[in-house]
């Protein structure tokens, strides 16, 4: 007998696996950092030392990306903030979903570009902001329009900039210290018999090698679970699956790509807006920002009348 999923259902599934996925990827990130320390030849003050530098470092790259980064993406992407008066119905239709969510209302950017697409940023739901282009408001109907906009809202609601930010220390970490490893190796002053042993060397440079390309597949990961989740966690605000999975349908037929949109910002979308640029094999499929459209529209469809 088959098993039937609600929306509920989906929403614990990908927060399980998210969390799951986070919990190896700090395993990870902990068992790189030792095999690069004792490639270094430090014992364990010296590894937890350089482990402590490259937190710092990438973590203040990623304070300043935080608390800016959404007037950053916004000046990049041309939006413009609109008011209530500019357009009233996009406006109810905003505030009747965040009064559903319990979230503040954000602020309302519009972007002059016939592409459809969306997306939402800002560190927290008291600093965030929605962003529509003028071609998803156009070719959207209501019900689509609600779809999409409780999908941003709950990337909102989930703090899903918090967790990518923090994934994005992770992945800074590593990729600092594999980099430091590497030059060092090259320019290092040291003796390298004086680094560890020979065995640790070999881990440390084939970490230093791979460790980056595997912390960034692990963060795309997290990414596109955070997709199905705000899926779902949409679905639970609308009570109509059908409208999210009918917009992103429409998203993906449309194969007019957004201009102002890069491989930097491709991944904030409701959909990916570098159109014929999605990797359609399994294992390049590893590193797309997002789901397969079919993927996320069945998901969708398994909880129509399940909400």
């Amino acid at each position: 007998m088959a098993t039937i999923n609600t929306a509920w259902d989906h929403v614990s599934q990908n927060l399980f696996k998210t969390w799951v996925i986070m919990f190896f990827f700090s395993a990870f990130t902990v068992g790189v950092i030792y095999v690069i320390a004792q490639g270094f030849g430090y014992g364990e003050v010296g590894g937890l030392g350089l482990t402590g530098i490259a937190l710092i470092m990438a973590g203040i790259m990623n304070f300043v990306s935080y608390f800016w980064s959404d007037k950053i993406v916004l000046g990049i992407s041309g939006a413009k903030p609109i008011q209530k008066k500019d357009n009233p119905e996009l406006y109810r239709l905003v505030e009747n979903l965040c009064i559903a969510a319990g979230l503040p209302l954000p602020k309302i950017y519009v972007i002059d570009d016939t592409a459809t697409n969306a997306f939402a940023t800002g560190r927290d739901p008291k600093h965030a902001a929605i962003a529509f282009t003028k071609g998803i408001l156009q070719k959207l109907n209501k019900q689509e329009l609600e779809g999409v906009t409780a999908h941003e809202l709950s990337h909102v609601g989930n703090r899903d900039t918090l967790l990518m930010s923090v994934v994005s220390v992770l992945v800074g970490t590593i990729a600092l210290l594999a980099d430091f490893f590497m030059r060092s190796l090259w320019y290092g002053g040291r003796d390298r018999d004086s680094r560890g042993n020979t065995i640790f060397l070999v881990l440390a440079i084939v970490a230093a090698i791979l460790a980056p390309i595997v912390a960034t597949l692990i963060q795309l990961a997290v990414s596109r679970r955070r997709e199905l989740l705000a899926d779902a966690s949409g679905v639970l605000l609308t009570r109509y699956p059908e409208g999210l999975a009918s917009a992103l349908l429409k998203i993906s037929t449309d194969k007019e790509p957004l201009e102002v949109a890069n491989r930097g910002t491709a991944h904030l979308y409701i959909a990916n807006p570098l159109k014929g640029q999605e990797a359609k094999a399994w294992l390049a499929g590893l590193f797309n920002t997002h789901p397969p459209i079919e993927v996320r529209v069945k998901a969708l469809r398994e909880m129509e009348g399940r909400v």
